[in-house]
């Protein structure tokens, strides 16, 4: 497995991140369960926080603020490209970043688009990253599985790339 760290490491989650959109959030709810929603992505910034839309009154947002350390799945299973996240959430009521990161694609859950009353962000800060994608695309690694299928060997160690990154 090829290792990728530092600023490239860093610009390859933000490419996945963004281009795989839909991530699997869990929190933690008031029993200790660990309970997990659909969210997508509108952003992550120059910081490396990742922004989302959400309800002021949704049991995410309560969760979140109770228990602040939340986690990310990212998982583009066609692609064999994935990102796990284990970050630190907060609830952000900023007017411009909110008209920054709105679309009319969200007017089905925000009727009132940005007037809709409870409408807020919720932000969440890395804390541990790690991503998973085929190191020269999906096709040569699926032959290379093959290849270690076929000769019962293990697979070559530069067929995914691999990256880890603490904040």
């Amino acid at each position: 497995m090829t290792e990728l760290t530092g600023p490239e490491a860093i610009a390859r989650v933000k490419d996945l991140v963004e281009d795989i959109d839909f991530t699997m959030l869990t929190t933690r709810d008031d029993a200790g369960n660990l309970v997990s929603r659909p969210m997508s992505t509108r952003q992550m910034d120059d910081n490396g926080d990742i922004w989302f839309f959400t309800s002021d009154d949704s049991k995410k947002v309560d969760e979140a603020e109770a228990h602040h350390e939340v986690g990310l799945s990212y998982c583009d299973a066609k692609g064999m490209r994935y990102v796990s996240v284990a970050g630190r959430a907060s609830v952000v009521h900023d007017a411009d970043k909110m008209k920054e990161l709105y679309s009319p694609s969200l007017d089905i859950w925000f009727e009132e688009g940005l007037d809709t009353p409870d409408i807020a962000l919720l932000k969440v800060t890395p804390v541990e990253t790690e991503f998973w994608e085929p190191a020269k695309g999906k096709i040569a690694m699926a032959a290379g599985m093959l290849k270690a299928f076929v000769s019962k060997d293990t697979p070559d160690d530069d067929i995914m790339n691999h990256g880890r990154i603490t904040h």
